[in-house]
């Protein structure tokens, strides 16, 4: 923030920053936010306008001038100590931008670790206005290039590198893309009518390495992750939320699927993509799905009722699969209530079944926002 010396400019100035907060929090739709379904549109049967141009690499890995965009990184590690103890995590990064008017830019950001070895979850979060000028425009070849404080992501052609750090826990990650870029709802370009559009993209399948950095114990590490980039001039569509899984199998194909619900928690879209062994994208009928929630939890800090756990069926030409998808901690939930002003659970799971007949199991991480204490 500017420094200004005055006491009444002072007392505008945090007034206009308190004001600002609400006015983004109420038209944007970061993921966790209970007044929104828009991070995960609803997909029409119509394709988008042909006005909108296509998706371009590397150009829109960058930054752009849209009124809502994030940088969203999960994923599995896995690390050997010097006495020889092993070592299992899931990580969320995520970095936020949005931008309203000519308000400044603000870029909120998790970061979460879910230390399965020690059946413990941390996380932290931030947030920085950015009052320094207009944002990229989306045109530049550099790729990405997103800061909060001394937090990072930066990455060329699915070569990425992920930096952050909190009270125990810190990360620096190299990713590389393993498979072709997932353009969802084939060309990447979502519409949904007054809501707005969103462009969406995937790198399904990131083969990491680098360093976590856990109680002061520096641990050199391998595993795999997923992420997303999604951007565009859409806002807050109505209350609601949704549930959202990443699937990674061991037989090198990936699943993206998604509920959303309305405020009274019906179903109002759902997709199913499947990404086969060879980077190839299908979308699935929502009537392919059967899924069925296992269990239950109850958070001891908010009260907000989950589920935990679930059996997804799958009848299609494409993908015959029954699989169980399991919580890897009970307790994986965010109250990120200084950052985007929400409370969700996003998580690592496992993944076990059967597909096409034969055995499977995989990994991957849900994303379940809008639910409540009843």
């Amino acid at each position: 923030m500017r420094l200004i010396s005055r006491i009444l400019l002072q007392r505008k100035c945090l007034v206009g920053v308190g004001l600002l907060w609400i006015l983004l929090l109420s038209s944007c739709s970061f993921p966790g936010l209970t007044e929104t379904s828009a991070q995960l549109p609803t997909v029409g049967e119509k394709q988008p306008t042909s006005s909108l141009p296509p998706v371009h690499f590397p150009q829109d890995e960058g930054a752009h001038n849209n009124l809502t965009e994030w940088w969203y990184y999960t994923g599995h590690l896995d690390a050997t100590d010097t006495r020889g103890k092993e070592h299992h995590y899931g990580f969320e990064l995520v970095v936020f931008q949005a931008l309203r008017s000519d308000l400044p830019a603000v870029y909120p950001a998790h970061f979460a670790i879910s230390d399965i070895t020690n059946n413990e979850f941390h996380y932290d979060q931030r947030r920085v206005t950015n009052y320094d000028g207009p944002m990229p425009d989306g045109k530049s070849t550099q790729g990405i290039d997103v800061h909060v404080g001394n937090w990072s992501i930066q990455g060329l052609n699915g070569h990425d590198h992920l930096a952050a750090q909190m009270k125990d826990y810190a990360i620096k990650l190299d990713l590389s893309a393993t498979k072709p870029v997932t353009l969802h709802n084939g060309n990447g370009l979502i519409t949904y009518g007054l809501g707005g559009f969103s462009y969406y993209y995937s790198r399904t399948r990131m083969a990491v390495s680098g360093t976590l950095l856990d109680h002061n114990q520096q641990l050199h590490i391998t595993g795999q992750a997923w992420m997303d980039h999604q951007w565009g001039n859409f806002l807050t569509l109505g209350g609601g939320g949704w549930d959202w899984y990443s699937i990674q199998l061991k037989n090198n194909t990936e699943m993206m699927l998604y509920f959303i619900r309305d405020a009274s928690g019906a179903v109002l879209s759902t997709y199913i993509g499947y990404i086969d062994a060879s980077g190839k994208d299908t979308v699935i009928p929502a009537s392919a799905l059967h899924a069925t929630v296992l269990d239950k939890w109850t958070s001891p800090t908010t009260g907000i009722i989950y589920p935990s756990g679930w059996r997804l069926e799958l009848r299609d030409p494409h993908l015959q699969a029954n699989v169980v998808v399991k919580p890897l901690l009970k307790n994986q939930e965010l109250v990120t209530s200084n950052s985007t002003g929400n409370v969700y659970w996003e998580g690592a799971v496992s993944i076990d079944g059967q597909a096409n007949g034969q055995p499977i199991a995989g990994q991957g991480y849900v994303e379940l926002t809008g639910y409540t204490q009843k």
